[in-house]
């Protein structure tokens, strides 16, 4: 169980507070106004504090420094007990919500709206080691990226506790198994604010946060980004997984990595694959976002990320899965077709006649009905085929990504205003 520790009073850290406010664990000391003084505390310093914020709007005496102050309101890890997580989730009887790939238990937890998920270890971490993790990513914050809120450990799983997002995951967005023909991402500019979104929050995670700890996601896929309506903005979700559950630890892929790579693989479910649900088929399926180097080394990277950022914005693009399998008469069988593989032919621009421009446009979805800027598409799908490249030191770092796809997105924008363009569209059931 956690412990609550004393708030410390932002004139005097020694100083405690008064035993009738809340002390919740893990939770954010209260702040007080400018004019606010505690009832049950007389000291000198609290009517020093009050004079001076109403007479100079406020000021802080001269043994109260700007860090003792940062540390006294400073927002501290959730570190949730797992009696409180059974509470939450009815002893984990509750009806799972699959709005991502891991299906999750949507709840209230400490009067706010969470999505649970129970993650297995893959490399037991030392607990302090796991809290400062935790409380590392805890402190991150990016709107393309859904926010995690804490976590409760046990022996072998971690529950992470991440705030709900009302949402469609991408996956669904551009695949409707009972409506084929229909999407509700059905304009270009739908589409180039998801990519947008989803190249600044990752580059926010490999780059800019901060907190002096080299992250990576590891979990990159459509399934695993949600789309709100109705401005389309998309959101990463499972952040600080891998590095919660030891996913990114060398020594982890040491000890049996063939068969721990493929326990994760087959944790995350492959909609799409409806033919077969054999292990080998679902195995495959995922197995497209993750890049060569990683079925080798079992090892996620900052590069590995890059390459699954790019199958998901072929697949945008196109509306396809990262895999196809469809049934060849002629020989008899299955045929796998990839959308990288396709993708690079389209650009070559084929035997067919059609040139490079006709291909891209019988290439990008369909659903579009040929209203996208050509030129900006041509690029994006470059980008795109960039992160792919199979020598991870040929792809670009996610700055470089994020900064190509702002541009084309500010091209997009004078397209579609220039069009009048119209991006309303619902979630809902038609």
């Amino acid at each position: 169980m956690c412990k609550s520790k004393k708030a410390t009073s932002a004139i005097d850290p020694t100083a405690t507070r008064p035993t009738h406010l809340p002390q919740t664990c893990g939770t954010q000391s209260p702040r007080a106004p400018p004019n606010f003084s505690y009832a049950s505390t007389s000291s000198t310093s609290s009517s020093s504090f009050q004079h001076k914020a109403s007479s100079s709007g406020l000021s802080f005496s001269s043994r109260t420094s700007l860090s003792s102050l940062r540390e006294s309101i400073s927002e501290s890890t959730h570190i949730y007990s797992f009696s409180e997580i059974r509470a939450a989730t009815n002893n984990f009887l509750l009806k799972k919500h699959s709005s991502s790939s891991s299906n999750g238990w949507r709840c209230n937890l400490r009067g706010r709206d969470v999505i649970i998920f129970q993650r297995k270890f893959r490399l037991k971490l030392q607990i302090q080691h796991l809290k400062e993790r935790l409380s590392v990513i805890c402190r991150s914050h990016h709107n393309s990226i859904i926010k995690l809120r804490g976590a409760a450990i046990s022996d072998d799983y971690i529950s992470l506790v991440y705030e709900f997002i009302n949402g469609l995951n991408l996956s669904d967005c551009l695949r409707n198994s009972k409506n084929p023909d229909f999407t509700v991402l059905s304009t270009w500019m739908s589409r180039m604010q998801i990519a947008t979104d989803l190249a600044h929050g990752l580059d926010y995670i490999h780059n800019n946060t901060g907190l002096n700890l080299t992250l990576v996601h590891n979990h990159i896929k459509s399934s695993s980004i949600i789309v709100m309506e109705p401005s389309f903005n998309a959101k990463i979700c499972h952040f600080g997984t891998a590095q919660l559950c030891g996913e990114s630890e060398e020594e982890y892929v040491r000890r049996d990595k063939v068969t721990e790579i493929q326990e994760i693989i087959e944790e995350e479910p492959v909609a799409f694959l409806t033919r077969s649900r054999s292990s080998k088929m679902q195995f495959e399926g995922v197995r497209g976002y993750i890049s060569p180097e990683f079925r080798v080394t079992g090892i996620p990277t900052q590069k590995s990320d890059v390459y699954s950022l790019g199958v998901v914005i072929l697949e945008l693009l196109s509306g396809e899965e990262p895999f196809k399998y469809k049934f060849d008469n002629t020989r008899g069988e299955l045929v796998r077709t990839s959308v990288t593989e396709t993708a690079r032919l389209t650009m070559d621009g084929g035997d067919d006649g059609c040139g490079r421009e006709g291909n891209i446009r019988k290439w990008i979805d369909r659903r579009l009905k040929d209203s996208f800027p050509i030129d900006v598409a041509e690029k994006l799908i470059r980008v795109a085929l960039e992160c792919v490249d199979d020598d991870p030191a040929k792809r670009p770092d996610m700055g470089r990504v994020s900064r190509k796809i702002s541009k084309l997105y500010l091209e997009s924008r004078v397209w579609a205003d220039h069009f009048k363009t119209d991006i309303s569209c619902s979630l809902g059931p038609r």
